[in-house]
């Protein structure tokens, strides 16, 4: 067994040596109101518990810890990455911890909780064009990339984020529950899809894999549509067996279903994950599905999805909730 998890249902969570080791373990709650039948339970899995609040902890440790073991960070080299955020905010927080320089490459249209969040930590915004969402930001990192003074880790082709899930978030929902028929998480870069269905499949080949898809031309945070262009090098779309597509507004109503209902305040992502999760639970008999809560609301306070009226919200299927 390995130590990290020996720790696990240690009092006070475990005592770790820093705020990266910290990382993971992070609870799963059964919601009973998206429970259709007796027989079919839905689990999500919070990760905003992690350090910073969102699932990209795990892998920018995962990728942090692969470049050190490889020897491809040097001193003086600045670490280099696009991200809608959550990657960023997590590579800031560990490159403070291990005194890397970092510079991250974002959507112009962000929330400001998350520049604000960025500076904190020290890290170096360069924004790219909002209108382009996160591919944007890719392209642009990308092209800063060719500068030897960068090292970018490039979650979207890293292997080292999928292993973040396979050798972490997937272990620790295969510790709590015997069995599942269904995973469910939201496109993005493929890590968490892809980590955690290689591992639960390994268990159960008849686990479902399920991915929420965001309409084409519809921004959902965090999340991606293959139709926009670009799929990431690490996504195998041979692995999902489903792929739903799922609109900006009902991640937005399912995202405040979350909090009513439950009183899990998450970010709109995790709305769009919640909508798909139910919807395979009413077509199910029986067994368990687990789907992921990448973070928390926090950084989206304010966008006003929490509390305006939809009305007020303008034209949702039009806007990028980042």
């Amino acid at each position: 067994m390995n130590p990290y998890y020996d720790l696990l249902n240690k009092p006070c969570g475990g005592t770790f040596h820093d705020l990266v080791e910290s990382i993971g373990h992070t609870p799963m709650v059964e919601l009973s109101s998206f429970s259709p039948k007796e027989e079919v339970k839905v689990f999500a899995k919070l990760e905003s518990a992690n350090p910073t609040g969102s699932v990209k902890d795990r892998v920018a440790r995962s990728l942090i810890e692969s470049a050190e073991a490889e020897g491809a960070i040097e001193p003086g080299v600045t670490i280099l990455e696009p991200t809608s955020g959550n990657t960023g905010i997590s590579l800031a927080m560990i490159c403070r911890v291990r005194g890397y320089p970092l510079k991250v490459v974002m959507p112009d249209n962000v929330t400001p909780e998350r520049t604000e969040i960025l500076r904190m930590y020290g890290a170096e915004i360069v924004y790219s064009e909002g209108a382009k969402g996160s591919n944007g930001a890719v392209e642009l990192a990308l092209e800063m990339a060719s500068d030897p003074g960068y090292y970018m880790p490039y979650q979207y082709g890293n292997e080292a984020n999928p292993l973040a899930h396979y050798n972490g978030t997937a272990v620790e929902i295969l510790e709590e529950l015997d069995s599942v028929a269904a995973f469910v998480a939201g496109l993005g870069t493929g890590g968490t899809l892809m980590g955690n269905g290689r591992r639960l499949k390994e268990n159960d080949p008849e686990t479902l894999l399920v991915a929420s898809e965001p309409m084409h031309g519809e921004a959902v945070q965090g999340l991606r549509s293959l139709e926009d262009g670009f799929i990431p090098p690490i996504l195998d779309i041979s692995l999902l067996d489903r792929k739903i597509m799922v609109s900006n507004l009902d991640s937005v109503l399912w995202t405040r279903k979350l909090l009513e209902q439950e009183g899990i305040f998450a970010g709109v992502s995790a709305g769009a994950t919640a909508a798909i999760a139910a919807r395979i639970a009413g077509e199910i008999d029986e067994g368990n599905i687990v789907f992921l809560v990448p973070d928390g609301g926090w950084k989206y306070l304010s966008s006003g999805i929490y509390t305006q009226p939809l009305d007020d919200l303008g034209d949702l299927d039009a806007t990028n909730w980042w």
